[in-house]
């Protein structure tokens, strides 16, 4: 019979046993996933990161993880044109849709205005909001 160890603090090698045979599994039972980072950073004038999207393509589809706008930027429409640049991006890469979520309701106005729409919800996470999972046709 198997063991069980519940820890806050497993080790980089702990993780990869768990991705690596999970991702060992997935090709064998849809095909290699082809995951590729992406982002677009915002740079401030000194270069340096203030800002942007972080993702990855994979199974032919672009995952926006991460979308922050400097406070100094919002409302500029900054948003939109990173989604955009993401979206090319994946569209070079053979994507045929995108996906992304949020619990935010100025995001999710952002998003619904690139032609985002929503495909699923979860009520009260966090606790008060709704987290909305929005998907788009590439």
């Amino acid at each position: 019979m198997p063991e069980f160890e519940l820890t806050a603090s497993p080790s980089p090698e702990e993780l990869a046993a768990i991705t690596d045979a999970l991702s060992a599994f997935n090709n064998r039972d849809v095909g290699p996933s082809d995951r590729r980072p992406l982002a677009v950073l915002i740079r401030d004038t000194d270069g340096k990161v203030t800002g942007g999207l972080s993702g990855f393509t994979a199974w032919g589809w672009l995952f926006t993880q991460m979308l922050y706008i400097p406070v100094t930027l919002r409302g500029t429409g900054i948003a939109g044109n990173i989604l955009a640049k993401a979206e090319e991006e994946a569209r070079a890469r053979g994507c045929r849709g995108a996906w992304i979520d949020t619990f935010s309701p100025q995001a999710l106005s952002v998003y619904l205005r690139q032609g985002y729409e929503v495909f699923g919800e979860l009520k009260d996470f966090p606790e008060g909001r709704t987290r909305s999972f929005l998907r788009k046709s590439l």
